[in-house]
Order: C-alpha cells, then structure tokens, then sequence
C-alpha cells in the first residue's frame, strides 16, 4: 500500500465523531479527511477528497447511513457505527467491512482497520479485468494465495466470510463476504445460485427439482436465482 489509508467519518452524534477521529490519529497507517454530521457534507466531502473508507452510523436524521451508501454508485470501503445491533445483517450484506457498537473501543476499532487492509490489499492483488485474468488471489494467514477459477467448485457464505471448495478436495476459508467474492469472478462462469452458494457453472452435474449437483456437492437453489440459473445454463 502505497498511501495513507484516507478516513472520512459520517455521524450527527459529536462525541461519536471526536472518538472516531481520535482513534483515526492514532494508528500512523490512517489519515483523517474530515468528519461530517450528515449526509449532505458527506456527499461534498467525497466531491472534494479522495477517500478510501468511511466511519458511517447508521441512524442519522434526514438520511441514514444505508441509504446514503445505497445511493453511492461507487462507494469506498464502508464500517458503520451504531449504538443498535438490529442493523448488523444489513449493513453486512451491503457487504460493509465491519460494523462497530457504540461507543467504540480503540480495541475494537484497531480489528476494524486489520480487516480495512486486508480488503485493500485483496483489492490491490487482483489483475485488472482487461487483462482476463484466469485467477484471483486469496488472503491465507500471512500470504496470498493464487486460486485458478477452474479449480473452484462453489463459494458458501460463513457469516463474515466465505468458503470456497476447490477440485482437489481442499476447503479454503476466505476473510471476504460472498458478495465480494461474487465481484471478484467473472459473471460468464459464476453464477449466485442461492442467498448462501456461487457456483462453477462449468461444475454443474445434474439439476433434480431445487437441487444442483456440482461434482460431490449437491446444493439448493433459491427460487429468485433459478430463472438466471436456466438461462446460463441454455435450459429451456
């Protein structure tokens, strides 16, 4: 990583927004951008600045948080801030890196950054999509690991990560969420298949009703996700 990880903080709480900053300033890897108390200043503070994630709560008046990233068409990376778990699933599956309970520790938020890095140094690995490439890299303890598309089985979401079954029989356990990982494929082999399963189009075997067979495998096909299965597999 070449730069500075650049932090913009999002929150109408003050004290919120002072601890964030705080911790930001601490960590020598971090640059704090700016703070904002609303959606509207963050939207003129991404105009103005470069900005690689943002320290966004959830509930803020006029607009929330998760209607202000869904309104981003490309939003940096995404921790929220809450003081209320109920919106944990969601801000996951809008594939956010983290999601910290308020007030946040520095503990805490230092977990928060190791999983920042990890995002931006996966995102850094991979080769450019105009260059097809034929594999992607997968974070393992301290190392990268090279995965060839054609040794992928399927992908299972695991809550905050992913499984990813390979031909030789081996399990790797992925620090991404499935949607990442859905992105980080290419659409003609990939397909999502179910909320929790990606498979290798080029694997499938036999398909028996809401059941697909993808080498030893059998898995359920979710009833919004057959239609697209039909038509990439040419079934009439």
């Amino acid at each position: 990583m070449t730069h500075k990880i650049r932090c913009l903080v999002v929150d109408d709480e003050p004290i919120a927004r002072d601890i964030i900053k705080a911790h930001i300033e601490q960590l020598p890897q971090l640059q704090f951008v700016e703070a904002c108390k609303n959606a509207a200043e963050a939207y003129e503070a991404l105009l103005q600045y470069e900005v690689d994630v943002i320290f966004l709560d959830i509930r803020m008046p006029v607009t929330t948080g998760i209607s202000f990233m869904r309104s981003l068409s490309q939003p940096p990376l995404i921790v929220f801030t809450t003081a209320f778990s109920e919106h944990a699933v969601e801000g996951f599956e809008l594939n956010s890196v983290d999601y910290l309970m308020k007030p946040v520790t520095f503990e805490r938020f230092c977990q928060a950054v190791q999983k920042i890095q990890e995002r931006m140094l996966f995102h850094t690995a991979r080769v450019p999509l105009t260059d097809s490439p034929s594999y992607l890299f997968i974070k393992q303890d301290t190392r990268l690991l090279k995965i060839n598309f054609d040794d992928i089985i399927y992908a299972k979401a695991e809550r905050d990560f992913c499984s990813i079954y390979l031909v030789n029989g081996k399990r790797l356990l992925a620090s991404m969420h499935l949607k990442l990982l859905e992105a980080s494929l290419p659409a003609q082999r990939f397909l999502r298949v179910h909320r929790s399963y990606i498979v290798n189009l080029h694997k499938v075997q036999s398909i028996q009703g809401n059941v697909l067979v993808v080498e030893q495998a059998t898995l359920e096909i979710g009833s919004s996700y057959r239609e697209s299965l039909y038509q990439a597999l040419k079934i009439r």
